[in-house]
């Protein structure tokens, strides 16, 4: 633990003391016998839930650089805690009128950096659960129409398409992972599609779909475009920087322009799990969300968040964490893009690294900062090159003095057009994918880079 972290987490303590002085408003009671929990119980089975949590990776420290997790920032954690004591629910303003207010704040500021000048939306407990939406709402606007969304797109928009009925349609991706427009074009003309997700930071490769070229497409063909933001989302704060290439710059600046979006802050956001977020660039999508509840929404005339959201009981508390964050960390290119400029730079370095190594290969230049890359062989069959990145992957997690967590992916062969020396005697091909999440990844690239050199 940091210092710096250590510091703010010793202001937890006067935090719960004013929370207290709150609380002590109302009249004092007894709490009842059967909530009473002796000291000496509880504080043996809070060290055997350390001991037992002793079975997790060490996701906040930046020798794991595998799959996209990342610890939430202490203000967020704190917020969450204290929130969590008074355990309010932003179903209705009757169960959190103070975090449903901080919830609506923190959606106006996300809507704002996507550029919508209107919108409606909430947080939810999940990207799949904020893309579900997004897509029930697409099939009432088309009832009869499909859903498309590229081969590397996430696998739960086939699933909840499922869900709710919607026909799917799967478009093929061009040579950088990216959604094919041709392929697109061409479904487009049979009239059945009524909605294309773009997807800005795919999950194996962080590939940013061209929404702004899909964007021109309307004016040929009537469909909705949502971008699922999920995990690149936030990248939006760079879109006016320097720090992403022109294509993917591009392509955030669009979403502006998108009829629904989706982004997680319990990825890129700082927050703990779980934390997604849908907006809607037309607050008329309200009306699929009417519904009649004899039993709540009396408090207040004013909209409440369970009138616009198919999730009922929501944690208050993920509200007041985000919203302590967006405090300190702003959504802008200097505030919380600072934070994501270091972890895209991140990734260049390593591919700049790889890319001079003569015993590693880049698999595609990174768009954000996910990087994935595999060994050479003199063989160049892509069985002998999956055994290494199998082998490699485990010596590193299972290095006593010095582990080191990557994560995998099956690769097709489509991404490889410019390996041509390949021999596709498999059809896939597992190569590394390290997705660098910490800022701090930025000055540990050299120590990762050499941890899997010194494997191979």
């Amino acid at each position: 633990m940091t210092n710096n972290t250590s510091t703010i987490l010793n202001l937890l303590p006067d935090a719960l003391n004013r929370l207290a002085d709150w609380q002590a408003r109302w009249h004092e009671y007894e709490v009842d016998d059967t909530l009473r929990l002796p000291e000496d119980k509880a504080r043996t089975v809070l060290a055997e839930l350390v001991d037992r949590l002793g079975d997790n990776y060490p996701f906040w420290h930046p020798s794991y650089a595998g799959q996209m997790l990342k610890p939430p920032h202490a203000i967020a954690s704190m917020a969450y805690f204290i929130a969590q004591q008074i355990n309010p629910n932003n179903h209705a303003l009757d169960g959190g009128p103070a975090t449903a207010k901080m919830e609506i704040e923190v959606v106006a500021e996300m809507a704002r950096m996507f550029g919508y000048e209107t919108h409606l939306g909430h947080l939810t407990s999940s990207g799949t659960i904020a893309n579900l939406e997004a897509l029930w709402v697409a099939r009432h606007l088309h009832p009869t129409k499909a859903v498309a969304f590229s081969t590397e797109a996430h696998y739960t928009h086939g699933r909840m398409c499922e869900v709710i009925g919607a026909k799917t349609v799967e478009i093929a991706v061009d040579g950088r992972g990216r959604m094919d427009l041709d392929d697109l074009r061409a479904r487009l003309k049979t009239g059945e599609i009524g909605t294309v997700v773009m997807t800005s930071g795919t999950t194996a490769l962080g590939a940013v779909d061209p929404i702004d070229e899909a964007m021109k497409l309307r004016r040929e063909f009537e469909f909705r475009i949502h971008v699922d933001g999920a995990y690149g989302g936030f990248f939006k704060l760079l879109a006016e920087t320097d720090a992403l290439d022109a294509d993917s710059a591009a392509a955030f600046r669009a979403i502006a322009e998108s009829d629904s979006v989706v982004v997680d802050p319990h990825k890129h956001g700082l927050q703990p799990y779980g934390c997604g977020s849908v907006l809607f660039r037309d607050p008329a999508v309200g009306r699929f969300y009417k519904h009649d509840s004899p039993y709540t929404y009396f408090t207040s005339n004013e909209l409440h968040l369970g009138e616009i959201s198919l999730e009922c009981s929501r944690a208050g508390a993920a509200a007041a964490a985000l919203w302590a964050t967006l405090q300190c960390f702003p959504l802008t290119a200097d505030g919380l893009g600072a934070i994501l400029r270091k972890t895209r730079a991140a990734a260049l370095r390593w591919a700049e690294l790889i890319e001079s190594s003569e015993q590693l290969r880049l698999v595609l230049a990174p768009q954000l900062d996910i990087v994935n890359f595999y060994a050479t062989t003199t063989s160049h069959k892509v069985s002998e090159t999956s055994r290494i990145t199998h082998r490699v992957f485990e010596a590193l997690m299972n290095d006593a003095e010095h582990p080191i967590y990557l994560a995998k992916f099956n690769a097709k062969p489509s991404l490889f057009a410019q390996h041509q020396d390949l021999v596709w005697d498999e059809p896939t091909m597992t190569v590394f994918r390290s997705v660098l999440m910490r800022p701090e990844h930025l000055d540990y690239v050299p120590a990762l880079h050499e941890r899997v050199l010194s494997k191979l």
